[in-house]
């Protein structure tokens, strides 16, 4: 079954008196149970694109679909995790949990205890009243994943959600959400994630789709058929030939965009 689909989604951003084209004609679906994860140059406008799906921001053209219905505007079936946290250092880890359900008018005793077990969910309970500049990198990030998770969204966007992490910590966080996205009575349904780290890609997607230099579009996707949990295959040449065929289907848009942009390239 389709939960959502990506149709033409063209995106330009103001440069002056010029137009910069980040995105062009981008076009992909997304299925019941997936995960996914997009992988390109920086630069390219992965997040431009995850921001698009969430309706934080608008396509100059195209559209998005979430079951059949056009996404206009911020909905709680599609949630997000960001980068860099986005946690209000004057609310404690339990509001920060709170804060999307309080702006859908959920109701204080029931979101505080809805946060409260997504907090337990990613292994904080016993913080919920600490305050950002109190937890780790890791911690905060696991608040963030805490609140997108609360709103027990069909579709979890996750915007390189492990890069500013030290690397024990960000498998440790793989982990976590790979369990929490296996887990029947968990939400979400499917994630999409991007990565700039095709092992991590790899490592945690059903299918890698990969991008092109700017401006953004897709050349091509990886379906990775290897058996879950993965840990013990990150050795085997089976997981190094995903790696190696990403890796070429990203050499591939390079090139693809330098011959455009210089004919005489090759």
């Amino acid at each position: 079954m389709i939960l959502l689909t990506i149709e033409n989604i063209k995106k330009t951003f103001a440069n002056g008196k010029s137009e910069i084209l980040v995105l062009d004609e981008v076009s992909f679906s997304i299925g019941d149970e997936e995960f996914v994860c997009l992988v390109g140059p920086s630069g390219c406008g992965k997040s431009t694109l995850l921001r698009i799906i969430s309706g934080l921001e608008k396509a100059d053209s195209g559209r998005i679909l979430f079951q059949g219905q056009p996404v206009t505007h911020p909905i709680p079936q599609i949630s997000m995790v960001f980068q860099l946290f986005g946690l209000l250092p004057w609310k404690t880890a339990l509001e920060n949990v709170e804060l999307p359900m309080e702006v859908l008018g959920v109701k204080k005793e029931d979101r505080a205890r809805t946060a409260q077990d997504y907090l337990k969910m990613v292994q904080l309970d016993g913080f919920e009243n600490t305050y950002p500049h109190d937890l780790s990198g890791g911690m905060k990030q696991r608040v963030g994943i805490a609140r997108a998770l609360a709103l027990r969204p069909v579709i979890l966007l996750m915007d390189e959600p492990f890069s500013s992490l030290d690397e024990l910590t960000a498998k440790t966080l793989r982990e976590l959400t790979l369990n929490i996205w296996r887990d029947p009575s968990a939400p979400p349904n499917s994630t999409i994630m991007v990565s700039h780290n095709v092992e991590e890609a790899v490592y945690m997607a059903d299918r890698v789709l990969v991008m092109a230099p700017r401006p953004g579009r897709l050349v091509g996707e990886v379906k990775i058929d290897i058996p879950r949990p993965r840990s013990q295959y990150v050795r085997e040449s089976i997981y190094f030939n995903h790696v190696d065929e990403v890796m070429a289907m990203l050499e591939k848009g390079k090139k693809l965009s330098d011959q455009e942009a210089n004919p005489s390239y090759k």
